[in-house]
């Protein structure tokens, strides 16, 4: 195999997914979709418990635009911290590209929301209408009776789960809270409504009409997922050595390979792709068509695998290995991105404070020997708990401080207007600070007090 083609990619015309036809997708058990299962369901809790669980009346997600911060289990981030969240895209980005040079496009078959949401809405297809095999036969009968009926009450439950997906998806903008009584009451706002509608028709959409169709022509991770692959990648594979030459059941010999030509490999798969046909860009590894296979290879009493995880090198025979240098680089960026990210995230900051000299005036004197400054004072709170300051002035004897004892921290960006004076001030640059403080902690900000002429030629 030449280095150019370490992945194939089968064009296949007659597979149902590609040409456009409805696939009628039949469930089936095993240890992969028991994995899946145990993968996708904690993710399913996380993107709910994010939203509807609150800690101190506060989401344990919540991108709060207003407050200019983003809030995830009581610790806040601001605009301050764009670095962490660049550093969090990073290592997610490089978690993907390493998993996808070891396991393929595992991330697709078992972890993806368009996948998650796929199973669940066919789950509920199979339940008010019937197994695959019973709804394509139905699909050829006129639409009245108790299959309109059927119909109605599958589409319904698709709505009603695809509204509260867009509730939720809200909430990561807007707290619950705020949304809830909004819908059952009269006061709903329109761009709220009409945000709502548009996110409930598109994963009705998504997950119930258009399905595979996103996988194979809206996702772009299928279309450069080959670059961050090579011939050692594990991938869903048919061992076609053991498997060819095809033959049914009843004509099966010595002369034959294993596979029986069943098509329940094509039955399960929900992007209706043969994987007897090779690699194909369409496959997103869910692992449905090895489940499915191994109950046929037990059931003819032959040893499972025909269909199964597998590399290029293992399938030619060849040694795998894991020593590999691209591999060892995406686990290198892996942990710098993670670590990096880590320390930045223990030295973030809970308090911004911006102290500004007012430039129109830098300093007065009046009759009575009392010189002032004026500062204008802006803070910002990135801890929910945080929400008001006591504000010194430190540095030198006799200093007084006119303004707000006390600032509230409301983030709207506005600023407070401070004076510093002192009473006969010894002349030129004195070193001042601003101290901001709660009950537990103390933020010091320098600044300095101008007190006469003599500045002008400091």
């Amino acid at each position: 195999m030449s280095k150019h083609s370490l992945i194939p990619l089968y064009p296949v015309a007659d597979a149902s997914g590609l040409e456009g036809g409805k696939i009628h997708v039949r469930l089936t058990e095993g240890r992969f979709q028991t994995l899946r299962r145990l993968i996708s369901w904690p993710l399913l809790a996380l993107f709910f418990g994010l939203v509807w669980v609150e800690a101190d009346g506060t989401p344990w997600l919540l991108f709060d635009f207003p407050q200019r911060r983003i809030l995830l289990f009581g610790t806040a981030f601001s605009w301050y911290d764009l670095h962490i969240l660049t550093g969090l895209m990073i290592s997610g980005a490089s978690l993907l590209f390493f998993v996808s040079m070891l396991w393929g496009r595992v991330w697709c078959g078992f972890a993806c929301p368009q996948t998650i949401w796929t199973w669940i809405f066919i789950r509920i297809e199979r339940w008010t209408e019937g197994r695959a095999s019973v709804r394509q036969r139905q699909d050829a009968l006129p639409l009245r009776g108790k299959r309109l009926l059927r119909k109605i009450l599958k589409h319904s439950i698709w709505l009603l789960v695809a509204l509260l997906t867009a509730v939720t998806f809200t909430g990561y903008f807007v707290p619950v809270r705020d949304i809830l009584p909004a819908l059952t009451g009269s006061e709903v706002s329109l761009p709220l409504l009409t945000w709502l509608v548009i996110m409930t028709l598109l994963t009705y959409t998504n997950a119930g009409l258009v399905r595979e169709k996103i996988c194979l022509h809206a996702c772009p991770y299928s279309r450069f997922q080959a670059v961050m692959m090579d011939n050692q990648s594990l991938k869903v594979s048919y061992d076609s050595n053991r498997g060819e030459p095809r033959g049914a059941l009843k004509q099966s010999s010595s002369q034959t390979g294993d596979c029986v030509d069943c098509r329940i490999c094509v039955q399960v798969c929900p992007t209706g792709i043969d994987i007897r046909d090779g690699l194909q860009a369409a496959c997103i590894d869910c692992a449905a068509c090895i489940d499915a296979c191994d109950q046929i290879m037990h059931k003819l009493h032959k040893p499972i695998g025909l269909i199964r995880f597998a590399s290029a090198e293992a399938a030619n025979k060849k040694p795998s290995g894991l020593w590999r240098p691209r591999l060892f680089g995406y686990l290198a960026v892996l942990l710098i991105a993670f670590s990096a990210t880590g320390y930045a995230f223990f030295e973030k900051k809970d308090l911004v404070i911006e102290v500004r000299r007012d430039r129109d005036s830098l300093y007065r004197e009046f009759s009575d020997g009392l010189v002032c400054n004026f500062y204008q004072i802006k803070a910002d709170s990135f801890q929910p708990s945080l929400t008001q300051v006591r504000v010194e002035v430190r540095g030198q004897d006799d200093l007084i401080l006119q303004g707000p004892a006390n600032l509230t921290l409301d983030n709207q960006g506005d600023w407070t207007a401070y004076r510093v004076c002192q009473y006969h001030p010894e002349g030129g640059v004195l070193p001042i600070s601003f101290v901001f403080s709660d009950q537990l902690r103390e933020w010091t900000r320098p600044s300095s007090l101008i007190t006469n002429t003599d500045y002008q030629q400091h």
